[in-house]
């Protein structure tokens, strides 16, 4: 009849099995989905990210005085999906641990994220270009006889003369 007051006090002793959140931080786990990063360094804008957002929550836009472009990500439309991390081919999207997406309702139209993205030189023509990380163009140019570094700073029109010439 008392056989509860037994897992009562078992259950009491034991402790709280819940998240101590308010009163300390909760335990996240490793592959969490949460807020969305961007390294500059490593996109090349192609927008691919935008095409697969399920929330449309990223954006790109070039600049008016075509100096780069801007990569706004919109974390209160943004679904969590980590289809813009799995399809991005350069590796420049990442998705953080960071789960706290709580915000005031007068910041839900300035909460986001902006990246600047700094176009290139060519330094054949001299036209912007977007930047080409060097594991992407091992992979679309594989292994060749000629200088990476130099080649990755050239426009499509000029890497394709290089080629041609390195007999690429």
């Amino acid at each position: 009849m008392f056989g509860f007051l037994k897992v009562l006090a078992r259950n009491v002793l034991k402790g709280p099995s819940t998240d101590p959140f308010p009163f300390a931080e909760a335990h996240t786990p490793a592959r969490f989905r949460g807020q969305v990063r961007l390294d500059p360094a490593l996109c090349v804008g192609c927008a691919i990210c935008h095409h697969v957002c399920a929330g449309g929550a990223i954006n790109i836009a070039e600049r008016e005085d075509g100096s780069g472009y801007d990569f706004t990500v919109w974390h209160n439309t943004c679904a969590l999906c980590g289809l813009c991390r799995h399809y991005c081919p350069t590796g420049a999207i990442t998705l953080s641990n960071d789960w706290h997406n709580a915000h005031l309702q007068s910041q839900k139209y300035d909460w986001c994220e902006r990246q600047f993205v700094p176009f290139m030189q060519c330094e054949g023509c001299g036209a912007h270009i977007r930047p080409l990380p060097p594991q992407l163009a091992a992979r679309a140019y594989g292994p060749g006889g000629f200088d990476f570094a130099s080649f990755m700073r050239l426009c499509p029109s000029c890497r394709q003369l290089a080629a041609a010439r390195a007999d690429v």
